[in-house]
């Protein structure tokens, strides 16, 4: 096989859809001889932060000497970003083999009775099969969905488990209140394994120490954090931190937003649960760590003059994280929103939270069969004092977008992966 045709084997099978339960993974994983029983996995869960946070503990990983694999998903242009080491996407030989290997698996499933594996298990089939043939000294695991039952929980003994930021999204599968959300996400704990949880609320903490407690897992958390110093540029925020476990003066981030504050207090303890496992992290790996860190697509800067942003906002958190980073950072500015959201998402609530922010809406469509139409769409925004237009293609949208903007306004795009996936793509194949 070839490069085009193990992702064209990839695309066939997203048919099958998100299916939860591990008898999948877990025969496909014993056909390629179990490579996840053989890696030193930080496995990661959550509603929000989950990428952010995982792209500040690779940095701060690979600035200590280490080798660092990372698996996250979804991608926003190809697969390939999904699997990285250091930083670095796999190259497309080694997608090659390694996709060779997984299919050749996966229809070995078929042959002796099981399920064809989903396109999510066939791809951390990947990352583990990857991570493992490369000797990386760490993986850091994003998990796909929930946790309890998702793909990536074939994982018995990670170094820690770590919970970011829980709120209301996949309903449909985890549950509709925040208990049994953060039920499904605490399925990550294990048995005497450490478990680092985000600044949590009482309902959140509650279920989870409960379940640390059942698997005699020691929970950490900052219930206690002190940011002073902050101060913000579109290129970086600057802060001093200072909670029970650790403290922190003149701290740099590269991510931009209050809500990244908190990921980078959940990356720090997380490190100091891996530091007192023996992991050597000096202090000069974890400032430049999280000064270098990158993490695409979530309140990413691609141009300045005139400003262009994307922001994958899906879900209500997400999208009053990006309107505190408009308050913050871009108030009073002329702002032109370019907006597509998908269907099964609280699409009134986020346009509720963004809408007050635009003075100019562009309604598009996102690259998916769940989208939300551009006309369903504009039936909502009609109530808002703005003027807007609908392109349901994203090209013309982004056109358009461009042709109204002046050097001083701001476009930001955001509702959904699948636009700023393809929005990125788009601009980045005309060089901005």
């Amino acid at each position: 096989m070839n490069y085009d045709a193990v992702t064209s084997y990839l695309v066939q099978i997203e048919r099958f859809g998100s299916r939860p339960g591990l008898e999948r993974i877990i025969k496909l994983l014993n056909f390629l001889g179990n490579p996840e029983k053989n890696l030193n996995v930080i496995h990661v869960a959550g509603t929000n932060g989950k990428g952010s946070v995982c792209s500040m503990l690779q940095s701060v990983l690979m600035n200590a000497g280490y080798q660092v694999g990372m698996y996250t998903s979804p991608h926003l242009e190809r697969y390939n970003e999904r699997l990285k080491i250091n930083n670095q996407d796999i190259s497309n030989d080694d997608f090659t083999d390694i996709g060779e290997k997984v299919i050749w698996a996966a229809k070995k499933c078929v042959e002796n009775g099981t399920e064809h594996p989903t396109v999510f298990e066939c791809l951390t089939a990947m990352a583990f099969l990857y991570f493992y043939e490369k000797k990386v000294d760490f993986v850091v695991l994003e998990v796909g969905l929930g946790g309890r039952h998702d793909a990536t929980n074939v994982i018995k003994k990670p170094l820690v488990s770590v919970i970011t930021a829980i709120g209301k999204d996949h309903q449909d599968v985890l549950g509709n209140d925040i208990e049994s959300i953060a039920y499904e996400k605490g399925g990550i704990i294990k048995k005497n394994c450490a478990t680092v949880l985000y600044f949590p609320n009482r309902l959140v903490y509650n279920v989870i120490n409960e379940i640390c407690q059942k698997e005699n897992s020691p929970l950490f958390y900052n219930s206690n954090i002190k940011f002073k110093d902050v101060r913000h540029s579109l290129d970086k925020m600057f802060f001093s931190i200072e909670t029970d476990l650790y403290t922190y003066d003149g701290l740099e981030l590269s991510l931009l937003g209050e809500h990244q504050l908190y990921n980078a207090a959940t990356v720090l303890t997380t490190v100091e649960i891996l530091k007192k496992q023996g992991v050597v992290i000096p202090e000069s790996s974890i400032r430049q760590g999280l000064k270098d860190c990158y993490w695409p697509g979530r309140i990413e800067i691609i141009k300045k003059e005139p400003l262009v942003i994307l922001d994958g906002s899906h879900n209500e958190e997400s999208a009053q994280a990006l309107s505190q980073f408009l308050k913050d950072y871009l108030n009073n500015k002329k702002i032109t929103l370019l907006i597509g959201i998908l269907k099964d998402k609280p699409y009134k609530k986020i346009i509720d939270t963004i809408l007050p922010f635009a003075k100019k809406v562009i309604i598009t469509e996102p690259d998916s069969p769940r989208k939300l139409s551009a006309s369903e769409l504009a039936e909502l925004v009609k109530a808002y004092p703005v003027e807007f237009i609908k392109c349901p293609d994203i090209k013309e949208a982004v056109e358009l977008a461009e042709k109204l903007l002046s050097e001083e306004d701001v476009l930001v795009c955001t509702g959904s992966l699948y636009l700023i996936g393809k929005v990125k793509s788009y601009l980045s194949k005309r060089g901005r």
